[in-house]
């Protein structure tokens, strides 16, 4: 089984940026609790990272030819408005795609409780922390079991 994550802008800067909204930990430690889920369970599990909106397209598209059973998205703050990026996790149907968000989205600034990528998802996991990556994880692998 391979599974995607795609962390998108300022996810790098995860321990660094509103501590009280994303937490303590920093990007490495997300990447290896991740790479430690992948091991644990034999998923060949890609985590990736771009702030950058064409790349992170690229990115779905790619996953497209290369055999991804599933994504992870965090498009970070592409969520509200990027129909480019709902329109290429649209286009890779046959792929298991869960949109995470760290924090709660529906209780922050008012801009962020509308996401335009979660309808071209299977589930969207939000408010859960870095735990929410995992609980997304096990929703691909169950759906695909």
């Amino acid at each position: 089984m391979k599974i995607l994550v795609i962390n998108g802008p300022n996810l790098n800067f995860l321990g660094i940026r509103e501590k009280n909204i994303y937490g303590l930990e920093n990007y490495e430690y997300l990447e290896n609790m991740l790479e430690t889920k992948g091991e644990e369970e034999n998923i060949d599990l890609e985590v990736w990272q771009s702030n950058h909106e064409g790349d992170i397209i690229d990115k779905i598209q790619e996953a497209y030819f290369d055999g991804t059973d599933g994504i992870v998205i965090n498009p970070g703050a592409y969520t509200h408005y990027s129909y480019a990026i709902h329109d290429a996790l649209k286009s890779v149907e046959d792929i298991i795609k869960v949109e995470v968000h760290i924090s709660d989205i529906t209780n922050r600034e008012s801009f962020r409780a509308t996401s335009v990528t979660a309808p071209a998802c299977n589930k969207q996991i939000y408010g859960h922390g870095l735990r929410g990556y995992v609980e997304a994880i096990d929703y691909i692998t169950s759906s695909l079991n």
